[in-house]
């Protein structure tokens, strides 16, 4: 990743220069282009209610044609004169002074959408070097898998079948948009175009091999593409991997400009950067009547008029349009016709949070593509699978971690004087208690203790968190580490009492506690893990952990699930956030 990382931040060096060396003329080009630099009219009423939006296309389209109209009669009028000034002279003017769709752009101010002709364009060149280097892993992740074939079929895959497959692969996967830049570096659907154009790869030679007899290509079938299908899926979450490494160090990231109302836009910038391997670097803002020249600490450097001057002026690749804004369907629309062509991409954001997944599907309704949200499935046949699941595989824990138990107890045992299990009163699903069980890990005078080192609490939010608590006994800082005091949780999941993946199971005093909202959280089982869990554990502050396990109510799902328990293994052995 170090080569995207040194294009990264030559393209950061450049737009820096840019940004820095142009003049003023440099910037009015773009604006005489662009007057209202999103191609929109000036709004005369900046606090237009969505009620007027109709009103505004009809507005607007009628202003191009009377400025037409208007040019046209004076076009005319020129004409006219023209014509009697050349009659006396025996000259006669061959062209007219709005003679095509350009000039009549000229003189209106906007840009002719009968062209495509893009006024700035974005190409970062850490994009272009990510997709190259993904496209050459599975070209030779393809040739391996193409001898792999032959070696398992030597006389039934044939050498110019063989050879062919890695170019038929690659080009398999373009087709199916694996490689689309919108879909680097984030989410499911790189992978989930991957795995489709495998199944439709391997219907195409089943039907084409079926068809003209041509039973040679079982190794293709048998062994060629299911191992290509999966290398190429290692090959890119390995790459992945690498790029979040680098944009963690504030390497290969989008350079976004926000267009929105002055807290929409902060909200914005505080959801991003909490996430910084989602590769979006804030480089500037555009808000109408904003109260400073920053938003946290990004600078304000015009308003939703002027989006196209900005991210000329900044070399930003990505515009990010928040859901609370001055920005009209019209104005929307225009800005990506704008866009189109520049390699810049657009991006929107909903007026609701936390929620994605398939609780979220796109409904067209006269042209408006409104979000379409499901209620969260609490009951049914899936949460039936999601017990059976968390049974059967808390039932094998047990039995394969059996000499682990053993040993742990015999360990919290021998070391300090008091019972193996420590038992708590926790509340459960739909806020009914239950008594948790662990492998104690404390003094058994800890809870006597407590009042004493109440103010050395690190958290900031209803839980008591120390990362050096003196009540932890020597050996159970050890098993918090590795998180094996949560072992006998598996017997309350057998029990039915918890699940293996949900909220964090909290306190009586804590849930006394709760704002309304935040009483969501029970209306699902406790988990052993959960987002919090793979997420930073101990180091997260309060909201953070109630934000995620609101999260998880709202997003769940048996994929999820499993995503969660496989992070859960490499989050315990890198001990981050154990204490």
């Amino acid at each position: 990743m170090r080569q995207f990382e040194d294009s990264a931040t030559a393209d950061t060096s450049e737009a820096a220069a840019t940004a820095g060396t142009a003049t003023e003329p440099d910037r009015l080009s773009v604006a005489t282009q662009l007057p209202h630099a999103a191609g929109t009219p000036a709004r005369s009423d900046e606090t237009a209610s969505d009620s007027d939006l109709s009103a505004d296309v009809t507005i607007d389209l009628t202003s191009d044609a009377a400025v037409a109209a208007s040019l046209a009669a004076s076009a005319a009028s020129t004409a006219a004169a023209n014509d009697t000034e050349s009659t006396a002279t025996g000259e006669r003017s061959a062209t007219s002074p709005v003679s095509d769709a350009s000039s009549l752009a000229a003189l209106t101010g906007r840009r002719d959408y009968a062209q495509i002709d893009p006024v700035v364009l974005a190409s970062p060149r850490w994009l272009r070097r990510y997709t190259v280097t993904v496209i050459g892993a599975d070209f030779c992740g393809a040739i391996v898998a193409a001898v792999l074939a032959i070696s398992a079929f030597p006389s039934a895959l044939g050498s110019s079948v063989a050879a062919l497959f890695p170019i038929a692969w690659v080009a398999a996967l373009g087709l199916g948009r694996t490689y689309e830049h919108r879909f680097v570096g984030n989410g499911t659907e790189e992978y989930k175009r991957l795995f489709n154009t495998s199944i439709v790869f391997l219907a195409v030679v089943s039907t084409v091999a079926y068809a003209f007899e041509r039973y040679g290509t079982r190794g293709l079938v048998v062994v060629a593409l299911p191992a290509a299908t999966v290398l190429s899926l290692v090959v890119h979450w390995a790459a992945r991997q690498g790029l979040h490494r680098s944009r963690r160090r504030g390497a290969c990231m989008q350079r976004v400009v926000v267009v929105g109302l002055e807290r929409s836009v902060a909200e914005l910038i505080r959801t991003v950067r909490r996430e910084p391997h989602a590769g979006l670097e804030i480089v500037g803002a555009c808000i109408d009547r904003p109260r400073a020249s920053t938003v946290e600490n990004v600078r304000v450097m015009g308003d939703s008029d002027h989006v196209m001057d900005v991210l000329s002026e900044v070399q930003a690749d990505t515009v990010a349009v928040t859901a609370w804004s001055d920005v009209s369907q019209n104005d929307l629309r225009r800005l990506s016709w704008d866009l189109e062509g520049s390699g810049v991409t657009l991006l929107v954001a909903p007026r609701l949070t936390d929620i994605s997944g398939p609780r979220i599907h796109i409904r067209p309704v006269a042209g408006l593509p409104l979000l379409n949200i499901e209620e969260p499935e609490f009951t049914g046949v899936r949460r039936i699978v999601k017990g059976g699941m968390d049974r059967l595989l808390a039932l094998i824990a047990v039995i394969l971690l059996s000499p682990v138990f053993l040993l742990t107890a015999l360990a919290v045992k021998l070391t300090s004087r008091g019972p193996v299990l420590f038992r708590q009163v926790r509340i459960g699903r739909h806020g009914n208690p239950f008594v948790i069980h662990k492998f104690r890990s404390m003094y058994i005078d800890a809870e006597d203790r407590l009042a004493d080192i109440e103010h050395l609490n690190e958290s900031n939010g209803t839980l008591f968190k120390m990362r050096n608590d003196p009540r932890v006994t020597p050996v159970g800082r050890f098993l918090r580490r590795y998180s094996f005091d949560e072992l006998p949780q598996f017997a309350d999941v057998l029990l039915g009492r918890m699940s293996l993946v949900g909220p964090r199971p909290p306190l009586p005093c804590e849930v006394e506690r709760y704002a309304s909202l935040v009483r969501r959280r029970l209306v699902v089982k406790p988990g052993i893990t959960g987002l919090w869990q793979v997420s930073g554990r101990s180091d997260l502050s309060w909201d953070e952990s109630v934000r995620l396990d609101l999260l998880y109510v709202e997003t769940w799902s048996l994929a999820l699930d499993i995503a969660i328990m496989l992070k859960t293994v490499l989050a315990v052995l890198r001990r981050h956030g154990a204490y």
